[in-house]
């Protein structure tokens, strides 16, 4: 009881102060042109109360992360249930007939996804699966790899620069240079790599930065070839078999272009991470001395994993200024850069299914927030920070393959000992 009433006390501190701390901004309108001040007292009520609820709220979750308070009674049921029903649900999801009927509903789903609603939500749909595919080439790099990239916009500027300056400069088609875009992109991520192989952690996180800001302000200040900060305008949507097609075609013809591009990058991403070199980048990301005890080439693992992460950025970046028709410096800042890093974090490095959900809620979540465009940013920032405290792993979890030995196998193995130490008595 005392140790309650010590946590009420701390919560209502803080209430105080965040009364206090928010009095001029919340409470205080001042009207300029009347000369009069306008006192919002409700606000500060409001605000008292809403803070000392969270502020109780968040301690007693705290407390249940750390153990030091256990849930009894009815959350103690409920907590149980919730347990019991997921792990139901990841039982159920583990067979392969469950998945292949999930897939086939989400595909089918996606495909009448644009015909059923209209040009705007196809839109935000075509930039969130924009993300994952962004998310899922950083995954690469960050989730498999272990090497911290928060550069990885320069890329997806690469990518949208090829094709607008080799269209303007030599009538090249989307198609063509789709391809051109990615092995561009993966080519400049080598060039950055060779000189930073022996950098890890902060120091490699510091240096693509670098490397983001200098494409940037190279595309800002190169104004004879890329326009400068005006940008390229008029860039040619994407065509097929040479028709033309009204804005409304051209969008749901772009959205199917994302589709097949997620669904080719999901697949080369699982193929990769089940592959030799995809366990030469978790082993060097588990542990990077032993990996290279173990005879693992870490210079090539690491260019490896940075060209082909890459390559996804410039692909993306291609289909972006064939679909925006426009490109400029400013929509590849160091913002864009985290927004991508915040996808693979939150959505859980190394998790597939994990960076897909997490592009799609951190590009869906604030543009079906437009309803409370005041808090909007608020409310975002609050769900990070929570997704960080509770739930560091993402929304879901890498999980680690397990190899279960039947009883079957455990007696073969132990028989087989026996009969080679009798063979060894002999």
């Amino acid at each position: 009881m005392t140790q309650r009433l010590h946590e009420l006390r701390r919560s209502l501190l803080v209430s105080l102060w965040f009364m206090l701390l928010t009095f001029p901004i919340m409470v205080i309108r001042v009207n300029t042109i009347t000369g009069t001040i306008r006192w919002r007292w409700s606000n500060l009520a409001l605000i008292g109360i809403g803070s000392f609820v969270i502020s109780v709220v968040w301690r007693y979750a705290m407390q249940r992360k750390t153990g030091e308070v256990r849930a009894t009674g009815v959350f103690a049921q409920v907590g149980a249930r919730v347990g019991a029903g997921a792990e139901k649900v990841r039982t159920v999801l583990d067979s392969p007939k469950v998945r292949v009927r999930l897939v086939s509903g989400l595909l089918a789903a996606a495909v009448a996804y644009p015909f059923l609603t209209s040009m705007y939500h196809t839109n935000i749909m075509i930039t969130a699966l924009t993300y994952v595919v962004l998310g899922l080439g950083l995954n690469i790099i960050i989730g498999l790899g272990g090497m911290l990239h928060i550069g990885y916009a320069a890329f997806y500027a690469i990518g949208a620069y090829s094709y607008a300056l080799l269209n303007m400069y030599f009538g090249i088609n989307f198609w063509l240079a789709l391809p051109i875009g990615a092995a561009l992109a993966g080519l400049f991520s080598l060039l950055i790599g060779l000189p930073t192989l022996r950098l890890r952690g902060d120091y490699l996180a510091i240096v693509t930065l670098a490397f983001a800001e200098i494409t940037r302000l190279v595309l800002q200040n190169w104004q004879q070839v890329t326009g400068g900060a005006a940008g390229i305008p008029n860039i040619p949507r994407p065509q097929l078999f040479g028709m033309t097609m009204r804005l409304h075609q051209t969008t749901t013809f772009v959205y199917f272009i994302m589709l097949a591009v997620v669904i080719l990058t999901i697949f080369v991403v699982h193929r990769l991470e089940n592959s030799r070199i995809g366990r030469q980048w978790v082993a060097m990301k588990e542990d990077y001395i032993a990996c290279q005890a173990m005879g693992v080439s870490i210079a090539k693992a690491k260019l490896t994993a940075l060209g082909i992460g890459a390559v996804w950025g410039g692909l993306v970046g291609v289909i972006f200024a064939a679909r925006t028709t426009f490109i400029n410096p400013a929509s590849f800042t160091v913002w864009e850069s985290v927004i991508i890093l915040s996808t693979v974090v939150l959505g859980g490095m190394g998790s597939i299914p994990g960076v897909f959900v997490g592009a799609l809620v951190l590009m869906l979540l604030p543009e079906y927030l437009r309803p409370f465009a005041q808090y909007r940013m608020l409310i975002f920032g609050a769900l990070l920070v929570t997704m960080m405290v509770f739930r560091p792993g993402g929304f879901i979890k890498k999980r680690r393959k397990a190899y279960t030995i039947t009883e079957a196998e455990k007696q073969s193995v132990i028989e087989a000992g026996a009969e080679a130490d009798e063979d060894t008595e002999e």
